[in-house]
């Protein structure tokens, strides 16, 4: 079954190039050949790494999985030392195509991505990507999404890994149609996870650990939506449930969100809203009610249960330095893998809420502009962790319709990362963060891109002032419907 919002031409069109992929990858294979694969380092490039690492494995391919964050002259350099039979690049890949044609372009290389295209694309290059069928990257499907197809078209019986792509598009904020369900391509990944009753699709409230936190502690966790006053605030959340009447114990154990009644559900629900709404939030009351995914053969009580929380943990492995844990859980490893890794998700959740805690404590942290607001982490906030926190901020602020830019540096390498955020009636509105960050990047010697809806860019410390002051003119003329 197509999609309803993909055509049937189209997704004929997408699915023959997945085919093109898999055949590469099999006749690789079939000679022996070695298999490179760089996947990149946040929710989805994890998932996406993880499908084809199992893809690999089942077909005992010799092959290696690393993750990055970005490609450079040291990831081209390690290709040209090691000349593997095949290159795979998962999630990352679409916006490097001119490096990739004038320094490997004598290797056999697969682009597995959803990101927006630049550059030439090279002719002898397999190339997967739904931009090129005119199908939307940012939210009809991730890279864990084209990767799974990739690997359904190398054996139908990868179909058992479609609940990992739909925690990779969940990673990737692309939960973006109605009371936040996935649709596009990610619809028929959904479907085929629900066929073989690998995944359940129930509507409640979403919040980060509603099945395994105790209720406090996953409104205190939660940070979409993020609730200022009560993420990050165990004490306070306690507070504002008890003014509610709605017990956190059943006796001497703790509840769940899932073990609430509906009308406790629906009296929590009101008053968030209420609060939310109070406090000048009304793009997040949206998010508080929508659809859950859960995972039926996870075990209950873990984060692999929720999607989402599944997502946050690859997120969590990826950005705080421990990646290939991420990939060995997505690749079945339910023992010291997924022990590890549950350490590693704590640890990144108090560093979100320390770096979200020290931007809310002073307001001129989050500095206006005329089109955009900007966050200067700068040496505070780790390079690897500021675009999970433009991403939880970039709906929370006062004017959520102007993009978020936030940016810190990598002091060894000279460089300041930028991630960019807005929401979806700023694309609507003509707003493409991936053109602009590209644009802005390329006029100051650097690299960007990305999405419309989310992007990114590193230009050299001293050219940040000149960075977002473009930025910031390139968002304006975009609103004007002026060329970028």
């Amino acid at each position: 079954m197509v999609p309803a919002t993909i055509d049937e031409n189209t997704f004929s069109l997408f699915a023959a190039s997945a085919k093109h992929a898999a055949d590469t990858i099999k006749e690789t294979v079939e000679r022996d050949g070695f298999v490179h694969v760089f996947a990149h380092l946040d929710a989805d490039g994890i998932a996406a790494g993880g499908i084809i690492g199992k893809t690999l494995s089942r077909l005992d391919a010799r092959f290696r999985v690393r993750v990055t964050q970005w490609i450079e002259d040291k990831i081209v350099n390690e290709i040209l030392s090691e000349k593997p039979q095949l290159v795979v690049f998962v999630d990352l890949g679409s916006g490097y195509m001119d490096l990739l044609n004038s320094r490997l372009s004598e290797f056999k290389i697969a682009v597995l991505d959803h990101h927006q295209i630049i550059g030439q694309e090279p002719n002898n290059f397999v190339h997967v990507n739904p931009h090129l069928h005119g199908i939307d990257g940012a939210r009809d499907v991730s890279g864990a999404g084209v990767t799974y197809f990739v690997a359904k078209a190398v054996d139908k019986a990868n179909v058992d890994l479609a609940p990992v792509a739909v925690v990779g598009a969940l990673g990737d904020l692309q939960d973006k149609y109605d009371q936040r369900m996935l649709g596009g391509l990610n619809e028929k990944i959904v479907e085929d996870a629900v066929s073989t009753g690998l995944l359940a699709v129930e509507k409640d409230l979403v919040f980060f650990g509603r099945e395994t936190r105790p209720i406090h502690r996953a409104l205190a966790q939660t940070t979409s939506p993020f609730i200022p006053g009560i993420s990050g605030e165990e004490d306070k959340s306690l507070a504002f449930l008890a003014g509610l009447g709605i017990k956190p114990k059943d006796e001497d154990r703790w509840r769940a969100l899932r073990d609430l009644s509906e009308e406790e559900k629906r009296k929590l629900c009101s008053a968030l809203a209420e609060y939310l709404l109070s406090k000048g939030l009304r793009y997040e009351v949206a998010n508080l009610i929508g659809h859950v995914f859960v995972l039926s053969r996870e075990e209950p009580w873990t984060p692999l249960r929720d999607a989402r929380e599944f997502g946050v943990l690859l997120n969590a492995s990826g950005r705080m330095n421990r990646a290939s844990l991420g990939v060995s859980v997505c690749m079945g490893d339910r023992g010291s893998a997924l022990e590890e890794a549950n350490k590693v998700l704590e640890e990144y959740r108090r560093t979100i809420s320390k770096y979200l805690g020290w931007v809310m404590e002073k307001p001129e942290r989050v500095k206006e502009l005329e089109n955009v607001y900007v966050i200067a982490g700068e040496d505070f906030i780790d390079d690897k962790i500021i675009g999970a926190i433009s991403s939880i901020l970039s709906s929370s602020l006062p004017n959520p319709e102007k993009p978020l830019v936030a940016y810190a540096n990598v002091q060894d390498e000279g460089i300041a990362k930028f991630s960019a955020r807005t929401i979806d009636t700023m694309v609507n509105r003509g707003i493409n963060l991936g053109e602009i960050m590209q644009a802005a990047a390329e006029k100051f010697g650097g690299k960007g891109g990305g999405h419309n809806i989310a992007a990114g860019a590193q230009v050299a410390i001293s050219d940040v002032e000149g960075f977002v002051k473009t930025v910031d003119e390139l968002v304006g003329r975009q609103l004007r419907h002026e060329q970028v």
